[in-house]
């Protein structure tokens, strides 16, 4: 409790950076419920994160992304437990909205879309840690609950639903030593498991995670996001991670 309590005023300047940062701020996790899946779309987005260690294997993390093609803001809280060397268990909450110009936008139609959709999803996953020969190889699972409200499709009201959503990705990363600082390259592929509609999507991320002060880093990166029904989306991402220092 006295940890959660030291996190509150991060947790508030946090909240007053990232509405700050609305032009900024990169959602990944976009999904447009009907499409004809033709073309491909680039979206410069951009993102920030707070990591707030509120004891020796728990960190807070919040989040707050946008995609400026898109005009699509989102915002995510973490909270990551570190069960063993090799384990750690992170439940989540994610919420985020796209308007009816990046949905047509997105699925290839005209007017299909007449209001913002958006979504709230409630997430927990496992991930496994190791390194062989300084490589850090991480293997994540995770089980998404997702929550649809009613939305407006040609001319048409849907009804709200409930689905659940798997997602496994695998990645690597590797220090590398640069005038006395760590950068870390990586790479990534996932795939998504959607209920009803099978393997849906996929995705290859890879980047470079920059020291550029203390508590500070920059995380150049490129994402390819294949999606069932919709364009491929191109990710040209800029992002600043602050950590706070460690609590003791």
């Amino acid at each position: 409790m006295q940890g959660f309590t030291r996190f509150l005023p991060h947790l508030s300047f946090l909240v007053i950076c990232l509405l700050s940062l609305g032009g900024l701020c990169v959602a990944q996790e976009v999904d447009v419920p009907n499409g004809r899946g033709n073309g491909s779309l680039v979206a410069p987005t951009g993102w920030a994160e707070l990591i707030v260690p509120v004891q020796q294997r728990i960190d807070l993390k919040l989040y707050g992304f946008y995609i400026g093609e898109l005009k699509a803001p989102s915002a995510q809280f973490d909270a990551t437990f570190r069960a063993t060397k090799f384990l750690s268990i992170t439940p989540s909450y994610l919420h985020y909205s796209v308007p009816a110009d990046g949905l047509n936008e997105l699925a290839n139609r005209t007017r299909g879309f007449t209001r913002t959709v958006e979504e709230h999803q409630f997430r927990i996953d496992g991930t496994v840690m190791f390194s062989i020969h300084k490589f850090e190889i991480s293997e994540r699972n995770m089980y998404v609950r997702r929550f649809l409200p009613t939305y407006m499709y040609a001319g048409r009201s849907l009804p709200a639903k409930e689905s659940n959503r798997y997602r496994t990705r695998i990645g690597v990363a590797y220090p590398l030593a640069v005038k006395g600082h760590i950068w870390k390259p990586f790479a990534s592929y996932e795939a998504f498991y959607d209920q009803g509609s099978g393997w849906s999507k996929n995705r290859v991320w890879t980047g470079v995670t920059v020291p550029i002060e203390k508590h500070v880093s920059f995380q150049p990166s490129y994402m390819w996001e294949s999606t069932n029904g919709i364009k491929d989306l191109h990710y040209l991402m800029f992002g600043l991670i602050f950590r706070t220092p460690s609590s003791k």
